[in-house]
C-alpha cells in the first residue's frame, strides 16, 4: 500500500476535519497520523494528514476530489507520495560543519532525502563532498579570467537546480547574499542557517562581539529565505547555555553544533512536509 501526505490550509470554519476524513474514508484510505491547528490570529486552519491508500488508490483522482472541495472551503493543499524523496541541492562557502553533518545524516539514513549536488563559491569543500560520491560545482562569484557579477553566477545555480530537478536548496553556511530575483524564483524552497545573535551582533566576528557582551545563550536559526535578509519564516531554533568561562573559540564551537542541529531538523521537517507557511511564520507539525 502506498502512503501519502496531505497538507492544507484554509479559512477556519466548522467541518473541515470531517470533510477531509470523510473524503478519505469514502475511498478506503486509512489515516496513520493527523495533526491540525487553528490560528486565531490569522483566522486560518492548518492540517497535515499521513494516510495509507486503499488498493488501487489513484493520487490524481484524490487531488481532483480535494480540488472539488476548494471552492467551498477555500483550500490550498498539496498531496505527496511519501516514496517521492525530496531532491536537495546544498550551497556552501568554506565552513564545512553543516555540510558534513547533512551528508553524514543522508548516507546513514537519518535524513530521508536525495542530496543531488553541492554548489560552492569556493573550491575548499570539494574533497569532502566527493568522498560521499556527490557532484561538486565550484561557481565563484568572480571568475579568475575576468570578473562576472552575482547575476551570472546565480543564473548558473538556477540552471543546476533545473538540471538536478532539485526540490529544495539548502544554504549550509553559504556566505553570499542571494538576490531578490533568485529568492523570487524559488519561494518556499530555500532554507538558510545562521547564528541567533542577529540582529544584536551584526557584521564580522559576531562571537567575539557576543563574548565581549558576556552572552549567556548561544543559538542558531533555520528559516526560509526571502528577499528580507535573515528575516524569512523561522522553521527551527536551537539554543545552549554558556558562561564566563567560554572563550570566543568555545562559543564558536557551541554555535557550530547548534547550527548543525537546527538545520538538520529544518531540512527533515520540510522533506516530510511538516512545515506549512503562515504568512511570515510557520506551522510545524513535528
Amino acid at each position: 500500500m502506498s502512503e501519502y501526505v496531505l497538507t492544507l490550509s484554509c479559512p477556519d470554519r466548522p467541518g473541515i476535519v470531517a470533510a477531509v476524513s470523510g473524503l478519505l474514508a469514502e475511498r478506503g484510505c486509512n489515516i496513520l497520523e493527523s495533526q491540525q491547528f487553528g490560528d486565531r490570529d490569522s483566522g486560518r486552519f492548518f492540517m497535515r494528514v499521513q494516510f495509507e491508500g486503499a488498493q488501487g488508490t489513484d493520487p490524481d483522482e484524490l487531488r481532483g476530489a480535494f480540488a472539488a472541495l476548494s471552492p467551498e472551503l477555500g483550500l490550498e493543499f498539496s498531496l505527496t507520495d511519501t516514496a517521492e524523496r525530496q531532491r536537495v541541492l546544498i550551497m556552501v562557502s568554506k565552513a564545512g560543519h553543516c555540510l558534513n553533518d547533512l551528508l553524514y545524516r543522508h548516507r546513514s539514513g537519518l535524513l530521508d532525502v536525495d542530496v543531488v549536488a553541492v554548489v560552492s563559491n569556493h573550491p575548499d569543500l570539494r574533497p569532502l563532498t566527493q568522498s560521499y560520491g556527490i557532484d561538486y560545482h565550484h561557481l565563484p562569484v568572480q571568475a579568475q579570467a575576468g570578473k562576472r557579477g552575482k547575476a551570472a553566477q546565480e543564473a548558473e545555480v538556477l540552471t543546476l537546480v533545473d538540471h538536478y530537478r532539485a526540490d529544495l536548496v539548502v544554504l549550509a553556511r553559504y556566505m553570499q547574499i542571494l538576490s531578490d530575483d533568485f529568492c523570487a524564483k524559488l519561494p518556499g524552497r530555500v532554507i538558510n542557517i545562521h547564528h541567533s545573535f542577529l540582529p544584536g551582533f551584526k557584521g564580522a566576528r559576531p562571537y567575539h562581539q557576543a563574548h565581549a557582551r558576556g552572552v549567556k545563550l548561544i543559538g542558531a536559526t533555520a528559516h526560509y529565505v526571502t528577499p528580507e535578509l535573515d528575516e524569512g519564516p523561522i522553521i527551527e531554533q536551537e539554543v545552549a547555555r554558556v558562561d564566563h568561562t567560554h572563550t570566543p573559540e568555545d562559543l564558536m564551537a557551541v554555535g557550530r553544533d547548534m547550527e548543525c542541529l537546527a538545520l538538520a531538523r529544518a531540512v527533515r521537517w520540510h522533506a516530510e512536509h511538516r512545515v506549512l507557511l503562515n504568512g511570515d511564520r510557520t506551522v510545524v507539525f513535528r
